[in-house]
């Protein structure tokens, strides 16, 4: 039997092989922690062996001196005292190790997690953008928490104290085969039997954690979708039609978990209905020896201690298989996050200002059997040039701007950025994600993070100057921070709780301005501006720039501004 038949399931995604590789790359960025573990897990087997030594060594001493009269020879209240002090001092040097063990999880476990959340945030955002996400932002942030936490604690944790166990295991087992070689082999006989029931285990028990896992994102990803939409839901009196399927999402989440109780449940009975009946046949043998006087009272104690060692181990190690389980089941949602492809990584390109973007016959459709979004577009984006973009509601103007920003790859023809040197000689480079810092993107809506004032502007710039930022927010037309009282520093709660949508997107204008980018793209980036302000906002951006300007919008009044017009259908 290998490890591939052993974890197999039906619908398994991933060979246990594939989630093993996986897991072991993971574990080698996490080494320090899994090392102190297992030496800090050693190190409590030794003292646990010698605690027994220490007792049986106690008992036998005071049995010893049971019977003799004052003035006879014997066991001193000294040697007593001593053998006592002994135990102390084991018990001291455990108590140690148990501290040493807390200290560890609770500062380089958090460390651990945060670092791989950190690299998986990280592959997330270097990933391409496939305009429509197969996974829920709330399903991708359970992902990130609970299977992190679960990876990183199977790796740091779980797998170091499973050395530990397996030497305890030996160690008590070996002790107690010098004691009483045929009480030594009845202990560890049965053992047999629960591992080959574990496969069975496995199986089951992977497929159950599975559909529990998946119905916990499906509660997740309902609560997050409720939350950011909680204004809708209102206006639209929907309270109890949400409540009603977050009632329905989790009902399915507990039956799923009261299936996996059930058959765990079972399954603990049994394995522990055999671990007490060996227990029970270990003290029956040396209840049987310690009548016949062939072993002493401490020889009984020490022998109960290690069956104990022996069947606490073993229990520990059909553990193993529930652990294995769940990591492999977060290991798997964990891998999936990391199929998306990454974008083209590298230094970023910037060319000379101002940088003009060209489309030579482009195409693009979202998916195989749906009709082209964009097909043969040849459009000039001249530097230095203004140019608005209009159409009508899913004309393609988003994906229009999504092939500017290379969040998406043409699929028929080609675009290119292109720029005059300062020895006046052109350049021109296939547009890629590497060329995104010539952009200045004013997304449409409410895009401001919760933070302050500050946080929110330097995204765009982070090395922005106080001047810096109060001269964007001025070109933005967002005089109104001003009057903010604690200015700069003025915290927005999420989506800029407090500003109206006008003022929010001011700020967002103000946030890509800071961008060095000489090509700015504004998609409906007024929509929420009177007249007025929105002339006077124009008026900032285009007054001496030398900048590639590009409105996508449904206002034609923008056009007045404007080099060129095309129509997108």
């Amino acid at each position: 039997m290998n490890i591939r038949s052993f974890f197999k399931t039906a619908d398994e995604r991933y060979s246990a092989l594939q989630i093993a590789r996986w897991l072991w790359k993971v574990w080698q960025g996490n080494r320090l922690q899994a090392t102190l573990n297992a030496t800090i897990g050693l190190l409590g087997v030794g003292f646990s062996l010698a605690m027994v030594w220490a007792m049986k060594r106690a008992i036998d001493l005071a049995a010893g001196s049971v019977g003799l009269l004052p003035g006879e020879g014997g066991v001193t209240r000294g040697q007593l005292y001593g053998a006592v002090g002994i135990m102390a001092l084991i018990t001291l040097c455990d108590f140690g190790i148990g501290i040493s063990r807390v200290w560890i999880k609770n500062i380089l476990g958090v460390k651990a997690r945060n670092r791989m959340q950190q690299l998986m945030l990280a592959r997330l955002l270097r990933s391409e953008w496939r305009g429509r996400e197969a996974m829920h932002s709330g399903d991708v942030i359970n992902r990130l928490e609970t299977d992190v936490n679960h990876v990183v604690n199977f790796l740091t944790e779980t797998l170091p104290s499973t050395l530990s166990t397996i030497a305890m295991f030996i160690g008590a087992f070996f002790y107690l085969l010098q004691m009483d070689a045929w009480l030594a082999l009845i202990t560890v006989g049965i053992l047999p039997i629960f591992i080959l029931g574990s496969r069975f285990y496995v199986h089951k028990m992977r497929q159950l954690s599975r559909k529990v896992r998946e119905s916990d994102s499906f509660v997740q990803s309902l609560l997050t979708e409720t939350m950011q939409h909680r204004m809708l839901i209102k206006t639209m009196e929907a309270d109890d039609q949400m409540l009603d399927r977050l009632e329905g999402t989790q009902s399915e989440l507990r039956e799923r978990v009261k299936k996996r109780t059930a058959f765990s449940v079972t399954s603990n009975l049994l394995l522990n209905t055999g671990f007490s009946l060996g227990y029970l046949i270990a003290f029956l043998w040396g209840l049987v020896r310690l009548s016949d006087g062939t072993i002493t009272f401490g020889a009984m104690t020490a022998f109960l201690q290690l069956v104990y060692r022996i069947q606490g181990p073993a229990r520990d190690l059909t553990k193993l298989a529930p652990a294995f389980v769940g990591v492999f089941t977060s290991a798997e949602r964990l891998m999936e996050l990391e199929e998306i492809p990454e974008e083209e990584q590298g230094q970023a390109v910037m060319l000379p200002s101002p940088c003009g973007v060209r489309f030579r016959n482009v195409g693009y459709r979202y998916t195989t059997n749906q009709l082209p979004t964009i097909q043969h577009a040849n459009y000039d984006f001249r530097p230095g040039t203004c140019t608005a973009i209009l159409g009508e509601t899913g004309s393609g103007k988003t994906t229009l701007v999504r092939l500017l920003l290379s969040l998406v790859k043409p699929q028929e023809g080609s675009i290119e950025i292109y720029a005059q040197t300062r020895q006046g000689g052109p350049v021109a480079y296939p547009l890629s994600p590497l060329h995104r810092c010539n952009f200045v993107y004013v997304p449409q809506g409410n895009t401001l993070l919760s933070g302050t004032l500050r946080d929110n502007l330097r995204i765009g710039a982070p090395d922005a100057t106080d001047e810096q930022m109060l001269e964007a927010l001025h070109t933005a037309c967002a005089h109104f921070v001003d009057e903010l009282p604690n200015g700069l520093d003025t915290v927005f709660a999420e989506r800029g709780g407090g500003l109206s949508e006008g003022q929010a997107q001011r700020i967002s204008i103000a946030r890509a301005m800071l961008r060095p980018g000489s090509v700015i793209l504004l998609d409906e980036a007024t929509s929420a501006l009177d007249a007025a302000t929105e002339r006077e906002l124009l008026d900032n951006i285009l007054r001496g720039q030398q900048k590639t300007v590009i409105f996508v919008t449904h206002r034609q009044a923008v056009t007045e501004y404007c080099d060129q017009t095309i129509w997108v259908k």
